[in-house]
């Protein structure tokens, strides 16, 4: 398996742990990119026209997802006859493939997905002729000219290859790391089921330009291609949300913590102080301006809520009842409305 590094870094919302190196843990995108001089200017059309064909029938179907820069890839070592192995049938040849990471070149034993795509001599669609979700698969294939596609998470790497009868084995280079999200409260960490995260893009101008992915929870291995990526963490269902820009690194995993100034409150419409709470009663949290921020129905629902001062309005049979409250980061209680 393979060792992943740990990187820390620290923002004032996030703090990001060392990359740890863990084989399980592998993303990429394939530099595809090897010159022969003898193909000569009208094999590198045909090509230009391939990886354009391949872009329109592989994009992701994933809100926004994106593959990484193909990094270096000029100087890996050209494909291998398979000496010595046998003709598969039926006039068959065999196609083994695995891949790596494009920076260090170690190897992605985990989590990948296979498709091989024939290249037609008519200019037309490369077509998928088989599939894999082997880490290192061998496909007995028509000698022809095929284009590997290799797919983890949002990354993927594609790479041309020509298949002579003698067989061949081959590698795909990608460049990615992943993301490992969590949220806490000071130093308490927040319980996984009440988080979720978003992942996106940022563009110019627009930190959320492109979302990546939404709902993520904490903990999950997100992989993705190289690059920075901005994140937003929801705690709760209301508006305690903190966001962070973090950046993914070729072959390492970040682990980044974002840091929530919030609390859990439960609502309560009482005669007395400390008495027992009403059943049924509509609870509206508004901030001092008038907007909405939860409402929630019942004896004493819990809502969590971002730190900053608030309006509480109750309603029980017809009556409204109010009283204003504030919230402090950390400082989970009850909070209670006089039917008076």
């Amino acid at each position: 398996m393979l060792e992943l590094e740990h990187f820390q870094a620290k923002w004032t919302s996030v703090r990001v742990k060392k990359m740890r190196h863990n084989q399980n843990l592998k993303n990429f995108r394939v530099s595809g990119k090897r010159g022969n001089a003898s193909e000569g200017f009208e094999a590198g059309r045909r090509l230009a026209g391939v990886a354009f064909a391949m872009a329109v029938l592989l994009a992701p179907n994933l809100a926004g997802a994106q593959s990484a820069d193909p990094g270096p890839g000029a100087d890996a070592p050209a494909p291998a006859p398979m000496q010595g192995q046998p003709v598969a049938p039926n006039g068959l040849a065999r196609l083994s493939v695995s891949a790596q990471f494009a920076a260090d070149r170690k190897p992605i034993r985990s989590g990948l997905n296979w498709r091989v795509l024939s290249e037609n001599a008519d200019g037309s669609s490369p077509r998928i002729v088989a599939r894999s979700s082997e880490q290192e698969p061998a496909f007995s294939l028509p000698p022809g000219n095929y284009i590997i596609h290799a797919g983890y998470g949002f990354a993927s790497g594609t790479k041309r290859i020509s298949l002579g009868q003698q067989g061949l084995r081959d590698q795909v280079q990608i460049s990615a790391g992943a993301l490992s999200l969590a949220g806490s409260i000071g130093d308490a960490p927040i319980p996984a089921p009440l988080l979720s995260f978003s992942v996106f893009v940022p563009l110019q101008g627009n930190s959320e330009g492109r979302l990546i992915t939404s709902g993520a929870k904490a903990g999950e291995i997100i992989r993705l291609p190289e690059g920075t990526y901005h994140v937003v963490s929801t705690y709760g269902d209301s508006n305690a949300i903190q966001r962070a820009d973090v950046k993914v690194e070729t072959g390492k995993v970040t682990d980044a913590t974002l840091h929530h100034r919030a609390a859990k409150v439960t609502l309560k419409l009482v005669a007395n102080a400390g008495g027992e709470a009403f059943a049924g009663t509509a609870f509206s949290v508004l901030t001092p301006g008038g907007d909405v921020i939860r409402e929630a129905i019942g004896a004493f629902p819990q809502v969590i809520l971002a730190e900053g001062d608030y309006v509480l309005i109750a309603r029980q049979e017809g009556q409204v009842y109010s009283r204003d409250f504030k919230v402090e980061s950390g400082s989970d209680r009850d909070i209670e409305v006089l039917a008076k």
